[in-house]
């Protein structure tokens, strides 16, 4: 193919789609790249679902280079996605705002539009840090700019672009300590890279880079290698995770001195796998292509599992795609049905029209149910790993039975996401920056439907962050933290702002540990969220012992039904 001196319409939309493509393939080592322990490093996911946005637009909008921008920008405000896909999205846009109207789309104006990218992506973060992709993509922009002003053709350009661009994410250790500590580099950046490696494949005909497969800090390789005739596998014989359909997903009897041997049974047939337990008994999880062998592996070795549950990855997938075409089909006011994991709107008809409605992002049914009792009218599903897209949550602000609605996220990386909504509708909206299930119980209680958003706002902000929060997860990878050492499959208590406070073998240890870090003497509630993964017999041992070391605290309990997180602890 013919070298392109032009990034013209066609080639900017083929550079947009490979990008997509390329991160899909790449976006399970990008999440792996995660710094910390726990189950949800999804920047990979977040940057690619965001990709799927923009493509998705562009298909709508076939055009001239206007319209082909248009589509970018519009495309990637509305499908970003957690705290990567809002700055990813800040990077498309202003990219192609400058790419818009240009006449010449040679070497100086993409080195210009690369360079108008950086300042946008970093005016969109309150305090940029350093050894981010912040970082990358303005030593990238900087490059640029100075090749082109030494005359190169824009294929030269962008390779000196993305020489500089791996330079500097491989010095992201050097700037930012806990990357260095975890023995990584940042996983936005990497994720931006395969932008410029895009562009190069369109431009030049270079190929693109193939997965590596990474593990993440001080792990082995979870990929497992199958060395299979179907075609399913890679070319070097491993398995993609997104190739992976099956989660499956139960409890294990099993002696103890057979737990290992079951492990590595495990390992030659799927991945996500964990394993926590002891004594006897062990909660299993694992991704695989074969669930007869993933049941069969622990029966061979004398153990017995029940509580089988097996979900379809790729059903799951498409049934959230009709469900959000079908929530968006329905009429203003209709009751939908959310369900866990599904990132979709519920809304409440039979509440009356109000001054001021709240749309809260909840991550399990029982939480989801919570907030409907104490006022809220819609739910939006999502959380950790599945955080909801800016048109998700547009959609639900749209669909209120009120002018002035309060927007409570609930996790830190959908909060830049909900503040892009205001802009975007004719309706006074606030955010209260909650980043958990716990502190938006406690904002809901000083909501007032009759006030203003501006009111409930700033009220319910002071009531959540008077809230000290903690939960429990179980760590995927070994790491090492200020509390210690992580081994994967480890009990892991966090804290926001402290980080991992509490490290146990087991999730009764886990959870009292974290307690006596967040429970003190001038605290009078304690509330327990519990989720998917929480045992009864182990809620009454917590609940016990918070009775016994914590007398005067009042101690609620509510079924949550998240994901990943069998405990959340808020104190107030």
């Amino acid at each position: 193919m013919p070298v392109l001196e032009q990034l013209g319409s066609d080639a900017l939309r083929h550079t947009l789609v490979t990008y997509r493509d390329t991160l899909k393939r790449h976006q399970a080592d990008i999440n792996r790249l995660n710094v910390y322990p726990v189950p949800d490093g999804d920047t990979g996911t977040n940057m690619t679902r965001t990709l799927d946005a923009v493509v998705a637009e562009l298909e709508k909008r076939p055009g001239a280079l206007d319209e082909t921008c248009s589509a970018i920008s519009h495309g990637s405000l509305m499908g970003a996605r957690g705290n990567s896909g809002v700055i990813l999205s800040q990077i498309l846009r202003g990219l192609s705002g400058t790419l818009k109207s240009a006449r010449d789309l040679g070497a100086p104006k993409v080195a210009e539009a690369l360079k108008a990218a950086s300042l946008a992506a970093y005016e969109s973060v309150l305090k940029p840090i350093e050894g981010t992709i912040l970082t990358v993509v303005r030593e990238t922009a900087d490059a640029a700019v100075r090749a082109a002003n030494d005359g190169a053709t824009l294929a030269a350009m962008l390779r000196v672009a993305r020489a500089a661009g791996r330079e500097s994410l491989a010095n992201t250790p050097e700037l930012l300590p806990v990357l260095k500590d975890a023995g990584v580099v940042d996983a936005g950046g990497a994720g931006f890279l395969l932008f410029l490696d895009s562009a190069l494949h369109v431009v030049d005909g270079e190929p693109l880079p193939e997965p590596e497969n990474v593990s993440g800090p001080n792990t082995e390789q979870l990929i497992a290698v199958m060395k299979r005739g179907d075609g399913t596998g890679n070319t070097d014989g491993t398995v993609d995770v997104s190739e992976l359909r099956y989660e499956v997903m139960f409890l294990l009897e099993i002696d103890d001195t057979k737990s290992h041997a079951f492990k590595q049974k495990w390992g030659g047939i799927g991945d996500s796998i964990v394993v926590v337990g002891g004594e006897g008994l062990y909660n299993c999880h694992i991704h695989t292509n074969d669930i007869g062998a993933a049941i069969e592996a622990p029966i061979s070795l004398g153990g017995r599992p029940h509580q089988i549950r097996v979900t379809d990855l790729f059903e799951e997938v498409a049934e959230e795609h009709e469900k959000r075409e079908a929530q968006l089909a329905a009429p203003s006011g209709g009751d939908a049905v959310a369900h866990a994991g599904k990132p979709h709107f519920k809304t409440h008809a039979a509440l009356p029209e109000v001054t001021c409605a709240v749309v809260a992002v909840a991550s399990g049914d029982g939480i989801a149910e919570l907030f409907g009792q104490l006022g809220v009218h819609g739910v939006v599903t999502g959380g950790q790993t599945l955080n909801p897209s800016t048109q998700e949550l547009l959609d639900a602000v749209e669909h209120m039975n009120a002018q002035q609605v309060v927007i409570l996220p609930n996790n830190k990386n959908i909060i830049p996401v909900a503040q892009q909504v205001d802009g975007l509708t004719k309706k006074e909206v606030r955010v209260v920056p909650t980043c958990s299930m716990p502190e938006a119980l406690a904002a809901l209680v000083a909501y007032d439907p009759e006030a203003s958003a501006e009111h409930n706002g700033g009220a319910m902000a002071k009531a959540a962050a008077a809230v000290i929060t903690g939960e429990v997860t179980t760590a995927v990878r070994d790491t090492k933290t200020d509390a210690g050492s992580v081994t994967a499959g480890d009990s892991i208590g966090l804290v926001r702002g402290d980080g991992v406070v509490a490290i146990a073998t087991n999730v009764f240890d886990c959870s009292t540990a974290l307690l006596k870090h967040i429970v003190t003497d001038d605290r009078e509630l304690l509330t327990i969220i519990t989720g998917v993964d929480a045992r009864s017999d182990e809620t009454a041992r917590i609940e016990a012992w918070v009775g016994e070391h914590f007398p005067s605290i009042t101690c609620e309990i509510h079924r949550g039904g998240q994901p990943l997180y069998p405990y959340l602890f808020g104190v107030e």
